[in-house]
């Protein structure tokens, strides 16, 4: 099932175009990164798929929802970190989210605060909650009402260390739990660890999109090292099949198609060369990598 469809998504501001026919599909029970630097269009998108803004042209759908049904109360939101009032525990602050918002029942805030780990702290005060604990709570309030789909933007943002990795640890607690989940992010190593599918925007371009697992099985990389380092990055350069090569630090990496790589033949080719490696590594390309790749082109 798919949960959204986007389809030739166009949206400028005056002069600038913040999104360039951008489409793709979000499957059911994800955990979707929407992926690009500050200005490549990732707020922007979530604003007109959450009818926030209006698209120039273009159309998207959610649920594949019939005629006349209101898909927005299956879509819990957090596009900015609520004003909870700091003197007030858990359980009230996500009581007047509950009444303000008209999402979920009563009987929700409990539920909610078992979900996001924080019913053991239900009645300690909003300001004696860690960053991690406040963004828990933050995202129970996009729990109100029991969404299918949660759209996060930047949720790991202005956390240190381990409110991150509590932050992540709740989203892949809540997928497992049935949520789909969309996370737009400028942080590439949070996205390559929690996501299992990406999308990469540039300047309102759709670079890239699909399971991570697909977008890092373009190439393989191999590290490798020798005294004569320069020498090595020559010899290389002549190597049959290499897509492109590189000197990073004291290694030269070299890239190759996916599966396409013998370390024997490497070796072999070096020494011939008149190379010797002291070092030789294959290694999986990182979604880091795999991102400047795509938005240097």
């Amino acid at each position: 099932m798919t949960v959204l469809e986007l389809k030739n998504i166009h949206k400028s501001f005056g002069d600038t175009k913040a999104l360039k026919g951008v489409s793709f599909e979000i499957p059911a029970g994800s955990i979707f990164g929407i992926l690009g630097p500050n200005g490549s269009g990732k707020t922007t998108l979530l604003g007109i798929m959450l009818d926030v803004l209006k698209a120039d042209s273009g159309s998207f759908t959610w649920f594949d929802e019939p005629e006349g049904e209101n898909p927005r109360k299956r879509i819990g939101t957090l596009l900015e970190t609520p004003n909870f009032y700091h003197y007030l525990s858990a359980t009230s602050n996500l009581e007047i989210t509950r009444r303000i918002s008209k999402r979920g029942a009563r009987e929700d805030v409990e539920h909610v605060l078992r979900k996001v780990q924080l019913y053991e702290r239900r009645k300690s005060r909003f300001s004696s909650y860690s960053l991690g604990m406040k963004q828990r709570l933050a995202i129970g309030a996009a729990l109100l009402g029991t969404p299918s789909v949660l759209v996060l933007d930047e949720p790991t943002n202005g956390l240190d260390p381990e409110g991150i990795a509590e932050v992540r640890e709740l989203i892949a607690d809540l997928n497992e739990q049935g949520h789909t989940i969309i996370i737009a992010s400028h942080l590439l190593d949070e996205v390559e660890k929690v996501c299992t599918h990406v999308a990469i925007l540039k300047n309102g371009d759709l670079l890239s999109c699909g399971s991570v697992k697909e977008i890092l099985a373009d190439e393989d990389w191999i590290e490798l090292s020798a005294k004569n380092l320069p020498a090595l990055n020559a010899a290389m350069s002549q190597y049959p099949g290499l897509l492109h090569h590189r000197i990073e630090q004291t290694l030269v990496l070299a890239a190759f198609a996916k599966d396409a790589v013998d370390l024997e033949a490497v070796n072999e080719f070096c020494y011939r060369q008149g190379v010797k490696l002291t070092h030789m590594l294959l290694r999986k390309q990182r979604l880091e990598a795999r991102f400047f790749e795509l938005i240097q082109k």
